[in-house]
């Protein structure tokens, strides 16, 4: 038996089924594009993220999480969901820690925002919520603040869906 002498159907763009793949417009051929964006485990209000965010950036001005200048698209530009930024903003704001450092910790992005004080993990590596307030803030109560930042992430949204 000789391995590889033909070609292999099903691989390649001229494999078994690719004409099929090809004209599919449903199916993106971008792996990022698999993932799914909106969990049924989400907090999220419905409808477009950026649109929330325009929505939550006076009411997150009013409460003092944003500067007058600041948008909330800005802020959670790193965060992969809306709430998870919801969440650290309060926690940095109810902990009176610095934004930019529990944003870095929690992302793993260290974004063109000065971090160089924190006491952040490595670039690359994000943690939650909970443990980067365990690193930056080590008296808190890192579980008990994460869960009430996110108990108010949670009534910010449902305050823009209604």
């Amino acid at each position: 038996m000789t391995a590889g002498a033909g070609p292999a159907l099903g691989q390649g763009p001229a494999g078994a089924g690719a004409s099929t793949v090809a004209q599919d417009s449903s199916r993106s051929l971008n792996p990022m594009n698999w993932l799914r964006k909106d969990s049924k485990n989400s907090t999220e209000a419905p409808g477009n993220r950026s649109d929330n965010e325009k929505k939550l950036t006076p009411r997150l001005q009013a409460q003092g999480l944003l500067a007058a200048n600041a948008a909330a698209s800005d802020a959670c530009a790193p965060f992969t969901s809306l709430d998870s930024c919801l969440a650290t903003l309060h926690a940095s704001h109810n902990l009176g820690v610095n934004f930019l450092c529990l944003r870095a910790a929690v992302t793993g992005v260290h974004t063109s925002g000065d971090v160089s004080s924190c006491e952040v993990a490595d670039e690359g590596k994000s943690q939650s919520l909970s443990r980067a307030i365990r690193q930056l803030e080590p008296v808190a109560n890192a579980k008990q603040a994460a869960k009430e930042a996110e108990q108010q992430a949670n009534e910010d949204l449902r305050g823009i869906s209604g």
